[in-house]
């Protein structure tokens, strides 16, 4: 007599444990259009060692794609001050990582539920349609039946307009896989963990032009990865090379990168020092500029002043210039307002008809005119709204509170995919974000394995400094956050199909249709249930507004 086993069919907006019972968001059927990339899960109870297969029969079954959902250690999970949206704050493993599943079976690893992420890929279109997918799920002598109907809506989704750059570390992928910088198996890697970052959202990357002064320790260094050659021609003389930087401009356009976020050109928090820059000089290679030098004395005014007329000139030669995003320094403030404004001069003047861009949460800062646009976090952007040229929003390690979107393990993930219809209402152009690969310690103290190491030694919180996992063939895993977040986008490009139907009134109002309070960047329903329910009404409305 064959043993009953529980199973689970539900929505992608679950966090399946292997000790969860039930789940909100059960699914038998639900929409997508032509173009869209979207996801769903099955479990099955079994123990720890046994054999699950499963089998699958669907008319669209070559788009299907399928991943274990592996549980990932945790070790900080939320701030002191953290509000109650959270699935639980103690635990100390989340399902986070999708591990490609070569076959159609696994080892249960865990004693409890297994659970299998199935996404459905539209690197072709989707024909239009309902579609049954008929999966037959194997553990031992046990056979169990899930079904569930996809519906291919006769629309495409828009192309993304939303300017996303998610921080990409490339000295973390030299580091991790042992290989040095520029040579050959770099540039592959790169290329693969770039080209996976566009897939899901990404049309602008960090581009360092030197060495990003990014989460270091002062005095210390990162690994150099500078994509521009500097030879120093004589007493503060240079001559610039674009090798380095022009093989990467065409990774990126292999890749479908359009936009280039240059890496800020003083230190991080205030401005203070220059970036760590290496040339060439007297036949050797040394460090002209770093942690010694004073971001505004003249040594640094004067190479500013050179490098300007040179990338810019290579930027027009390329014909990128309303491409490219220029930066200061990352994340000033009130205390640090001196050096900061010294250095925003410095930009200014050298750096003429270029778009600026810096995280900057102080309004007040802002109004100063100290940078064009201000790139506020997504629990201080209230102040900005309709008062900035163009609105843009990051978070971090800091958004942990006043329910705002995140993306940290301890979070659910409808409050990771909630971004989307707030993206779309306040009409954001830009969003931010820090880490997409950081493995390194906070302050770039060492490198980590991100498979047990989820919060930088402790200083972050488990899900914030990354989002894809590093294969061992020099490819990405994905985290199921990042398969969320691009459902956000989705999300916001369906909202924004709809406007061009009916108009951003009416579309905001079927998106807040019956809501006691409108939608804000901390006010929104709670839970996974509301959001598909208001993605199938949004996708209703869209078809039925032809």
């Amino acid at each position: 007599m064959s043993e009953k086993r529980r199973t689970i069919l539900c929505s992608s907006l679950e966090k399946i444990f292997p000790d969860t019972d039930t789940v909100e968001t059960e699914i038998s059927a639900y929409s997508v259009f032509k173009n869209e990339k979207t996801s769903f899960q099955f479990a099955v109870d079994a123990k720890r060692g046994e054999r699950v297969s499963f089998s699958v029969v669907s008319p669209i079954q070559d788009a299907l794609r399928f991943f274990y959902v592996k549980m990932i250690p945790a070790g900080t999970n939320a701030p002191k001050n953290a509000d109650d949206y959270y699935i639980a704050k103690d635990k100390t493993e989340y399902p986070d990582l999708l591990l490609p599943l070569c076959e159609n079976a696994f080892s249960a690893e865990y004693d409890g539920m297994n659970t299998v992420w199935v996404e459905i890929q539209a690197n072709t279109v989707l024909p239009v349609g309902k579609h049954d997918i008929n999966i037959t799920v194997s553990v031992s002598d046990t056979e169990i039946p899930l079904f569930l109907t996809v519906e291919v809506l006769d629309a495409s989704l828009p192309k993304q307009d939303l300017v996303f750059t998610n921080w990409f570390h490339t000295d973390c992928l030299a580091e991790y896989y042992g290989v040095p910088v520029f040579s050959d198996e770099y540039w592959r890697i790169t290329e693969n963990f770039l080209h996976r970052a566009a897939a899901y959202g990404m049309n602008c990357v960090l581009t360092p032009l030197f060495t990003p002064p990014l989460d270091t320790k002062i005095g210390g260094e990162r690994p150099t990865v500078q994509l521009v050659d500097v030879t120093v021609t004589g007493k503060g003389r240079y001559s610039f090379g674009f090798d380095n930087l022009e093989k990467w401009l065409s990774m990126c356009d292999r890749c479908g990168i359009e936009y280039y976020e240059m890496s800020h050109l003083f230190t991080q928090w205030g401005a203070r020092h220059a970036p760590k820059i290496m040339a060439q000089k007297d036949g050797g290679t040394v460090q002209i500029f770093g942690w010694k030098t004073r971001a505004a004395g003249k040594p640094y005014k004067r190479f500013l002043e050179q490098f300007s007329k040179a990338i810019l000139a290579f930027i027009d030669e390329k014909g990128i210039r309303e491409k490219c995003f220029f930066q200061i320094s990352d994340e000033t403030n009130k205390g640090l307002l001196r050096s900061y404004n010294k250095a925003s001069k410095i930009v200014h003047k050298y750096f003429t008809n270029v778009r600026i861009i810096d995280a900057l949460s102080d309004f007040k800062l802002y109004e100063k005119g100290l940078v064009e646009t201000p790139i506020p976090a997504n629990n201080h952007i209230e102040p900005f709204i309709g008062k900035v040229p163009e609105l843009w929003t990051y978070y971090c390690c800091a958004q942990g509170n006043k329910y705002v979107s995140n993306r940290f393990f301890a979070m659910p993930s409808a409050r990771n995919r909630i971004l989307g219809a707030q993206l779309y209402k306040f009409d954001v152009k830009g969003f931010l974000h820090w880490g997409y690969n950081f493995y390194f310690l906070q302050y770039s103290k060492g490198l980590i394995d991100p498979y047990k190491v989820t919060d930088a030694g402790g200083a972050f919180y488990s899900g914030d400094s990354f989002v894809v996992y590093p294969a061992k063939d020099g490819t990405p895993y994905n985290s199921l956050r990042l398969n969320v977040f691009y459902d956000a986008f989705q999300d916001m490009l369906a909202l924004k199909l709809l406007e061009s139907k009916i108009g951003k009134e009416q579309t905001l109002a079927v998106l807040e249709k019956d809501l006691e309070k409108p939608i804000t960047f901390s006010e929104y329903p709670h839970g996974a249930k509301w959001i598909l329910e208001t993605r199938e009404r949004i996708n209703r409305a869209i078809i039925n507004a032809k």
